[in-house]
């Protein structure tokens, strides 16, 4: 009896475990990502090659998660809270630039390819603006977890390292916008099956 219910709560678990998976690649598949070219792989890092990207962003910490209001202000804005009050497909992933002393970031939403195309719409929401993501070189660092400042240190200086053993420099100049995080889940997803990325601009 014992057996049969250790073999039943085993199945059970692996049953639950597929249908996470299935529903986070099926929840990511159903949204437009951010394009970009391959140009290197090794293992969990690679070095990439973006074209321009429209963002619409607003100010946040990334161990808030959002849950400071920063991340409503942004579906707000996608969500008709613009000019024409028009609604736009969520993308993934959203970005995080740090490029100040502090902890404060810059969250920011993909535009699709089509509004990017005929312009992006003004905001009329607060503390939120639409600016545009230089394209170019990236080093980027693949890796799961629930994202915070921690996880996000510990994965820029394994991504630096790698960078080291390759001859890689990052682009320190002052319009190089900092280190980057990107995450594709949304938050109901588990750490170990959340994709979080951080991303180095290149010389």
């Amino acid at each position: 009896m014992m057996r049969k219910r250790i073999v039943y709560f085993a199945s059970v678990a692996v049953l639950v475990v597929i249908g996470v998976i299935v529903l986070k690649e099926t929840t990511r598949a159903g949204y437009e990502s951010a394009e970009y070219k391959v140009v290197e792989s090794d293992g969990q890092f690679e070095v990439r090659e973006y074209p321009d990207l429209m963002l619409v962003a607003t100010s946040t910490k990334i161990d808030a998660q959002g849950r400071d209001g920063s991340f409503m202000k942004l579906f707000s804005y996608i969500s008709g809270a613009n000019e024409p009050e028009q609604k736009i497909s969520m993308t993934t992933p959203v970005f995080m630039e740090n490029n100040k002393a502090d902890s404060e970031v810059q969250m920011g939403f993909v535009m699709p390819k089509e509004v990017a195309a005929r312009g992006v719409p003004t905001p009329t929401g607060p503390d939120v603006d639409v600016r545009k993501r230089a394209g170019g070189r990236f080093a980027v660092l693949r890796f799961p977890g629930r994202l915070d400042a921690k996880l996000a240190k510990e994965s820029e200086a394994k991504l630096r390292a790698w960078m080291k053993t390759k001859g890689l420099e990052a682009d320190e100049s002052a319009d190089a916008r900092g280190v980057e995080t990107a995450s594709y889940d949304p938050p109901f997803t588990p750490g170990p099956l959340r994709r979080n990325e951080v991303l180095i601009r290149l010389k």
